[in-house]
């Protein structure tokens, strides 16, 4: 599974219908509206690294609403959670 976080600037009136609209984009896992420099971060799961330009690119930045999107690909996950899964199956 490949895990991008998209840290997204939208227009501030728009926040909540933005949020939704991407919540419901295959593709992406979670929407988060923040406090900071942006005002929504999205992470995106997809199984092909290809697969991320068409969520991004082709999903994402076409939203109503949406202004600029700054993408950060993981390259491993930390989490408690991930590391109790990797550790079950042997990693």
């Amino acid at each position: 599974m490949i895990t991008a976080i998209v840290l997204i600037d939208c227009a501030t009136d728009a926040i909540p219908e933005v949020a939704e609209e991407l919540a419901n984009l295959e593709g992406v896992s979670e929407v988060y509206s923040v406090a900071g420099g942006v005002d929504l971060i999205a992470v995106v799961r997809v199984r092909e690294f290809d697969h991320i330009a068409e969520v991004i690119a082709g999903g994402i930045s076409k939203v109503p609403g949406v202004l600029n999107t700054d993408t950060h690909i993981a390259f491993r996950s930390y989490s408690r959670h991930d590391l109790e899964q990797a550790f079950a199956i042997g990693f």
